[in-house]
């Protein structure tokens, strides 16, 4: 079985500790393929090294968090237009707007977000969106550059049925981690009504992991959890669900 988690930071700090362990027991579990975003420049090196460690495992992705864009929002986007100038990524992201701190930075993180999505379309990536408390930003800005050019994945999906219809109808998959698990979760409710085919797994790693280790650090070896809440949703095999996201993670990133 071959599972995708096409969100982790595997570069975070929290796994400074135990990395080799912590990818071993992910390929152990058969979650050979993991997609990396960016956060910001900063975190650059430390995703390149990742990189360098499995090769075979590890594909990055690049882009600036909305929740990093501040003031100087700009010298980061230089420093991803740089490097996209420089070598190729599997995608662009994690790209969007989040307005559950504040809305002080709303501006910025549109023109961010706008100018991403450009340069996915410009390099012919997909875009892997974050969005927390900004679904009409977000959709107001993907209506405005909506286009066979435009794919990619609404990364950790938390919205109404509504919300997701919407989503897929700019040709982007749904991200979908812990979050499906959760009593409150409230999107296992509907998934069922949303085809297959527009779904892929993700941790988001370290962050969100699936019941029963909400509250801990996430890991990709936890996506099997995800995956076998899906089973339950669609009522087929696990096998089926890794199989088929698999493939749609696939048709998203071209590797």
């Amino acid at each position: 079985m071959i599972i995708t988690d096409t969100h982790a930071h595997l570069y975070s700090e929290q796994f400074d500790e135990d990395r080799d362990a912590m990818m071993q027991r992910a390929l152990d579990a058969g979650v050979s393929r993991l997609f990396i975003p960016a956060i910001d420049k900063e975190s650059y090196d430390s995703m390149i090294r990742l990189e360098k460690s499995y090769p075979n495992n590890a594909f990055l992705l690049l882009g600036l968090h909305p929740t990093y864009v501040k003031e100087n929002f700009r010298e980061e986007l230089d420093f991803i237009a740089q490097k996209l100038e420089a070598r190729s990524f599997y995608g662009i992201g994690e790209i969007g707007i989040d307005l559950y701190w504040d809305r002080t930075f709303l501006k910025q993180q549109q023109e961010a977000f706008k100018t991403q999505i450009q340069w996915a379309k410009k390099y012919k990536l997909p875009v892997i969106i974050h969005c927390r408390d900004a679904f009409d930003e977000i959709f107001e800005v993907l209506e405005s550059e909506k286009g066979d050019d435009l794919f990619g994945i609404f990364h950790c999906f938390t919205g109404t049925l509504a919300q997701a219809k919407q989503a897929i109808s700019y040709n982007l998959k749904l991200g979908i981690g812990g979050v499906a698990t959760f009593k409150n979760g409230k999107i296992d409710r509907f998934l069922n009504e949303i085809a297959l085919k527009n779904i892929v797994v993700e941790t988001d790693a370290p962050y969100l992991a699936p019941t029963p280790y909400r509250g801990k650090r996430n890991e990709p070896s936890y996506i099997v959890k995800v995956i076998e809440k899906l089973a339950t949703i669609y009522q087929i095999t696990s096998q089926e669900i890794a199989a088929v996201t698999t493939q749609n993670s696939k048709d998203i990133f071209g590797i």
